[in-house]
């Protein structure tokens, strides 16, 4: 354990834990400012789509350079790397704060995320650092526990924020906090092992781009043309290059010995699947209160926040029990409580309300938690030292790409889906001829009939999560870890920052 001790090296996390936290609480905390944005850089009603890429554009940043800033940190330190991570996201915050114009703006926003998608794959590789890997499990739920508790907190936060101060005090404030954080990482932190190897920056250029292009495509589903066209073809040409440049490099960015070891390849599987089936949640359920059910934005916010609060409490017992017990149990036990979550949401009315309301929301919930660490230590005990941060922001970035995935179907099937339930439902207004009470009735049938339609889309998409949980059990069968696995031999010539 580093030399630390158990109690040492819990302390020392806490760095890691806050870190985690302001990056995941950025992802969600402008959902709230948005308003304010739009209002101090004089946008109108019109220009929102410009608005969704502040969102978007954090999306992509976090995801894109993932991979290649994972193995940077085996190569560089893993303490190393989480600092100018996070010096990375303080200078990307001061720059968004001092933006005046919508598309620096988004730009920006790409930048600062950069850092912040860095800040999880790099805090499961520290946690590599200082457990062994019987004692990993309670630290990663933790630090799973984090970054989702960052997530619900965001809104929150930057409602509170703007209701005193300007909407750039939701990124001001993040250098004082940051700088603390670098201050706790350096004297609790013990140094980093590194493992000196050629960088493939060839490798990490091309995934990086295919990752940004595919984001970039599959945000347009909605609207298909032919620039969604064009970045999806990219990105599936700089895949391809990319497979290329992994096969024949004598150091590729991701080493192929950890792609062909079984437990990895199944965790990056199960994680896929579970990052599509978390997102159709996240959409679906404030959609629902806001179309259906008569909630405000803030009404549909809350009743989502009755899901998403269960996960950290999840994530926190799933690492706890990952040290007693073989983690495919939580894991199963997991995707079973989110497909049951799920199929009980499949059948909501327009009725439904408390209590049952927030024990279906918070069964799924509960269930996405207790799968963060099992899949995080499939991933993080089944590769080598050397290559541990590469490992764990590829497990990461899979669950970011399926929610983008999963975006996308939902974007694009729930239309069609949606045009076809609609189809025979009557026009709902009076027509020519008819009397008034004559009308009234067909109109009251006609909105019973778009009710009806309603439900039964967002029936679908519940199902369709639940089906996603469940195929997800099957990869999960295979996430056993058998022993340490050496990737590469391991470095043993590896040494201190």
């Amino acid at each position: 354990m580093s030399g630390m001790g158990r109690k040492g090296a819990y302390v020392g996390l806490t760095a890691v834990f806050a870190g985690v936290f302001v990056a995941a609480d950025d992802q969600t905390v402008v959902v709230t400012v948005l308003p304010r944005i739009m209002l101090d850089l004089n946008l109108t009603v019109t220009e929102l789509d410009h608005t969704s890429w502040i969102i978007t554009g954090y999306l992509l940043g976090y995801v894109a350079a993932m991979p290649f800033i994972g193995r940077l940190s085996d190569i560089w330190g893993h303490r190393n790397a989480f600092i100018g991570s996070l010096l990375l996201f303080m200078l990307g915050s001061a720059s968004v704060a001092l933006a005046t114009d919508i598309n620096w703006l988004i730009g920006l926003r790409v930048f600062q995320a950069l850092g912040a998608g860095a800040l999880v794959p790099i805090a499961i590789a520290i946690v590599g650092d200082l457990f062994p890997p019987e004692d990993r499990g309670t630290p990663l739920g933790l630090v799973g526990a984090s970054a989702e508790a960052g997530g619900v907190i965001g809104p929150l936060w930057g409602g509170i924020i703007t209701k005193y101060l300007a909407w750039q005090w939701v990124f001001w404030i993040n250098i004082p906090l940051c700088a603390v954080i670098i201050a706790l990482s350096l004297f609790l932190l013990p140094k980093s092992r590194r493992f000196p190897a050629k960088i493939d920056y060839l490798g990490g250029a091309l995934i990086t781009l295919s990752l940004a292009t595919l984001t970039l495509g599959l945000a347009r589903i909605d609207e298909p043309d032919a620039l969604m066209a064009f970045w999806l073809a990219l990105a599936a040409v700089s895949l391809t290059l990319f497979v290329v440049r992994q096969r024949t490099a004598s150091d590729p960015l991701l080493p192929r010995a950890m792609l062909r070891t079984r437990a990895f390849v199944a965790a990056n599987a199960t994680h896929l699947l579970v990052g599509g089936a978390l997102i159709i949640g996240m959409v679906t359920i404030p959609l629902m209160a806001n179309t259906l059910l008569g909630e405000t934005p803030l009404g549909g916010g809350l009743m989502l926040l009755r899901m998403t609060v269960a996960i950290p409490a999840g994530a926190a017992l799933g690492g706890i029990v990952c040290q007693r017990l073989d983690y495919r149990l939580p894991a199963a036990l997991g995707l079973a409580l989110c497909a049951l979550g799920y199929w009980l949401m499949s059948g909501w009315t327009l009725e439904i309300a408390d209590p049952w309301l927030t024990v279906h929301l918070a069964t799924a919930g509960f269930g996405f938690g207790l799968l963060i660490a099992p899949i995080a230590l499939a991933a993080a005990n089944s590769v080598g030292d050397d290559v541990r941060g590469a490992a764990a922001a590829l497990i990461t970035t899979m669950r970011v790409v399926g929610m983008t995935l999963g975006v996308a179907a939902l974007a694009s099937w729930g239309t069609g889906r949606f045009d076809a339930l609609v189809s025979g439902i009557g026009a709902p207004f009076a027509l020519p001829g008819e009397t008034a009470q004559q009308a009234q009735a067909r109109i009251a049938e006609a909105q019973r009939q778009l009710t009806d339609a309603g439900l039964t889309l967002f029936s679908d998409f519940f199902l369709v999560a639940a089906v996603l949980c469940l195929l997800a059990l099957l990869p999960t069968a295979f996430i056993a870890w058998r022993g340490s696995a050496n990737i590469n031999g391991a470095n043993i010539n590896g040494h201190d920052e």
